[in-house]
């Protein structure tokens, strides 16, 4: 396992900016996802909101995976 470099010094709002950003990330991530499948769903005009529903659930595994990939490095 590599040493991680110690800080170089950098200010604590690079912390706080990069993990905000990845807040609005999955945001974004999984609000696109919910509304593809609103949007699906709209068009096939289902009773049942199953693709709204699976849609979003894709979008929060791969809005988790990109984070703990990048909180990871």
């Amino acid at each position: 396992m590599a040493e991680k470099e110690p800080n170089d010094g950098g200010s604590p709002m690079g912390g706080y900016a990069k993990y905000s950003a990845m807040g609005f990330q999955m945001i974004v991530i999984i609000g696109g996802f919910t509304y593809g499948g609103y949007k699906i769903d709209q068009a096939y005009h289902h009773t049942t909101q199953w693709a709204t529903a699976a849609l979003s659930l894709v979008g929060v595994f791969i809005a988790l995976f990109i984070i703990i990939r990048a909180v990871k490095n």
